[in-house]
Formats: structure tokens, C-alpha cells, sequence
């Protein structure tokens, strides 16, 4: 699944290029489109892993990659490649852990047969 982002002037820094912190939004986007298509809820994002390979300014098109990597008891992983648009320059990998989530007793729940196969659905972008 892939979705796309224009860059916005307020994504970007003093130095002009995009903040660290934005690529986050940028991730999140990506996991909120698929899991609309998918009828996926009771999600909380558990653990972040974010490398920076190139930088991107304001005006760039990126495209936010998205695929799911595995499974746990309570949790799925995503990994993901943000690429420049017309140079399909990489300029970050991502990896996430999502944990599906009771937030009335907050406490995590173990996936059900039903929410691992609609989180396997593959999303045509």
C-alpha cells in the first residue's frame, strides 16, 4: 500500500528541509488510510523506529510505502520506505509496532482470527 504526500512549508525546519518529527505524521497517515479501507480500530502505536537516508524540502511529492511485516500475540509490524517521487530516491525507513488496544480497561488484546486477516487484506493504493 502506498499513499502520497506534497510537502507543506510547515513540515520543514529553519534549514528548510523537512523536520525529523513530521516523517512520524507522515507514517501515521499511511497506517490511517489502511486500516480506513481495512475497518481496523482499537489500535495504539507501540514502538517507532525511524532512519533518515536523504533529506526532502518543501514542494517534493514522496510516496509513503506501507507493508505489513508479521504478527505477535497482541501486536503487527509495519515496515516502510518513504521514496522521492520522481527520483524514487529513498529518504526514509521506518518500522512500527502497533498493539491492538482496550482503551476502556487499557490493556492490550490478543488478535483475533478476523482482525489478522482483514490486516492481511493487501490495499490497492
Amino acid at each position: 500500500m502506498a499513499i502520497r504526500i506534497q510537502v507543506r512549508f510547515r513540515d520543514c525546519d529553519p534549514l528548510g528541509h523537512v523536520n525529523n518529527a513530521v516523517y512520524l505524521t507522515y507514517l501515521e497517515n499511511a497506517r490511517f488510510a489502511i486500516w480506513k479501507t481495512q475497518g481496523v480500530a482499537g489500535v495504539i502505536l507501540a514502538r517507532a523506529e525511524v532512519d533518515f537516508r536523504s533529506q526532502s524540502r518543501y514542494g517534493d511529492e514522496l510516496e509513503v510505502r506501507l507493508r505489513l511485516e508479521g504478527f505477535g500475540r497482541s501486536s503487527f509490524r509495519y515496515e516502510y520506505e518513504i521514496v522521492d517521487v520522481p527520483s524514487q530516491r529513498v529518504v526514509v525507513t521506518a518500522k512500527t509496532v502497533q498493539v491492538h488496544f482496550d482503551y476502556v480497561a487499557q490493556v492490550p488484546v490478543v488478535l483475533s482470527d478476523d482482525l489478522r486477516a482483514r490486516l492481511s487484506t493487501p490495499v490497492v493504493s
